[in-house]
């Protein structure tokens, strides 16, 4: 889009409406990029509900976090949507920054990229899965770190921490549980080197908790998306844990900002402070001159959805009068159509 169509509403992207009921997948997890330099992929939709469906079924098919999808639908039942309910589907992403290679989970944003080693010749490509992270005093640890070991059907020894957790709950562990459907490791696991080999990145037995900060400092994923990931994944594959709440992206002239509930040390997600996140902002557009619409990038960040919207435009001229956001526009329009790598 050129710099006269003012700024896209975060609803814009999402005209296009297509009927769920009896489609296939609807959202890939791999990415062909454009070109080296491509910060944004995939596509924001809307589907129509079907009566026998949940959030965490859509969230699942559509490759999204169960909280993903509930936060930015906010009012709908997530185990009673009923029929004929039309919901966001958020599955546009900004590319966390750092470099291209290995695995990057970011975890305010709790979603998994993995960039596979490109053949000489060949495109860049990009595979995203919506991830859950550690809570409490199980701290996932931030920075770089590798794969030590990769497990079909793991054996789970619950450490003594976690055991005693659950005995104080009335929920006793035994010392092991081992391969099967009550193992919450699932059927495939990788050991990270942090923490002394105390991380995994591993299936689950309780998939509608993917997303959400449920897990003891590990990082869980859907089953059928670890099986799809574990075959990719080398010993000694880089592993970047980040904490990146805001994610931007210059377009064609436009300023895309991606927004995330940031996450503590313990990676419970907290309400944003509003001044710091903007002060993000004005640390990512650096020298660049820019006029950003203030109020709307303050809606943006204050509800942090994780839906990109375009908050500013590209100026020569810093005193240069911005529009404020657009109604949503057409599935004709260049703001509907399917970004698959800018």
């Amino acid at each position: 889009m050129g710099r006269g169509a003012g700024f896209v509403g975060a609803a814009a992207a999402f005209a296009g409406l297509l009927a769920f009921a009896g489609a296939d997948r609807a959202e890939a997890t791999t990415y062909t990029l454009s070109s080296p330099t491509a910060t944004v992929v995939g596509e924001d939709q809307t589907v129509e509900t079907v009566y026998e469906d949940t959030l965490y079924d859509l969230a699942k098919k559509f490759s999204l976090g169960s909280e993903e999808l509930i936060r930015v639908n906010p009012g709908v039942d997530p185990w009673l949507p009923g029929a004929g309910k039309k919901l966001i589907v958020p599955g546009r992403h900004i590319l966390p920054p750092g470099p291209r290679q290995g695995i990057v989970v970011n975890l305010p944003e709790h979603r998994l990229y993995y960039y596979p080693k490109p053949k000489r010749g060949g495109p860049i490509e990009v595979i995203t899965y919506p991830v859950s992270i550690g809570k409490m005093d199980w701290r996932t640890p931030l920075g770089v770190t590798h794969v030590i070991s990769k497990q079909k059907d793991p054996t789970w020894y619950p450490p003594e921490s976690v055991r005693q957790e659950h005995a104080a709950a009335g929920d006793p562990l035994p010392a092991l549980v081992p391969p099967g459907p009550d193992n919450p490791l699932g059927r495939f696991a990788m050991r990270l080197a942090a923490g002394k080999g105390t991380y995994l990145i591993h299936g689950t037995n309780n998939p509608i908790a993917v997303g959400l900060a449920v897990t003891h400092g590990c990082i869980r994923m859907y089953p059928d998306d670890v099986a799809a990931l574990f075959p990719l994944i080398a010993v000694g594959t880089e592993v970047r844990l980040i904490n990146q709440p805001i994610k931007v992206a210059w377009v064609d002239g436009e300023l895309l900002l991606e927004a995330h509930p940031p996450v503590d040390a313990q990676g419970q997600s907290f309400e944003p402070d509003i001044e710091q996140f903007a002060e993000m902002l004005r640390t990512a557009v650096g020298d660049t001159t820019v006029a950003i619409h203030w109020d709307y990038a303050r809606e943006v960040l204050q509800k942090a959805d994780g839906v990109i919207a375009t908050v500013a435009l590209e100026a020569d001229d810093p005193n240069a009068p911005v529009s404020p956001p657009t109604s949503p526009q057409g599935p004709d329009s260049d703001a509907a159509k399917p970004n698959t790598g800018q």
